[in-house]
């Protein structure tokens, strides 16, 4: 009964995200801005693909994979981490990382790009953290070896 449930809430959560998902902002998804290094987490749909490389991840910014539903922070030089890119607050894939946060165009929220935290709202929950592992210069969604 309660893994039933669950199945409906999180298919719930794929029409909306379906539905809020696309703000114009063209397909691809990046964004770029300054970041730092460490770790995170991966999108539930992927296991262990490659993302992208370490070297496309700005120190104190970020970067958006918009058809991975991720955003990939460098907050500090050498820490990555890795957040859900999709809002909190009406299931918009975020837009943009600048400034040492992470950006819904859709209502103004704003994440940190450290820990997902809910910076401005109307977001009241941060972006859940997704596991991501960085080999050398390569970082792949999902758990490591």
């Amino acid at each position: 009964m309660n893994a039933r449930r669950r199945t409906v809430l999180t298919a719930g959560a794929a029409a909306l995200v379906t539905g809020c998902g696309s703000s114009g902002d063209g397909d691809g998804g990046e964004e770029s801005s300054p970041a730092a290094s460490g770790d995170a987490s991966p999108p539930s749909s992927s296991g262990n693909a490659e993302l992208t490389t370490a070297s496309e991840i700005p120190a104190g910014g970020g970067k958006i994979f918009k058809d991975r539903k991720v955003v990939v922070t460098q907050p500090v030089a050498g820490e990555y981490k890795a957040f859900s890119a999709v809002c909190t607050h009406a299931g918009c894939i975020v837009s943009s990382v600048a400034d040492g946060t992470i950006d819904c165009a859709c209502h103004g929220s704003r994440f940190s790009i450290e820990d997902g935290a809910v910076e401005q709202g109307p977001a009241t929950r941060a972006l859940p953290a997704e596991r991501i592992t960085v080999e050398g210069d390569s970082i792949r969604l999902g758990q490591g070896a």
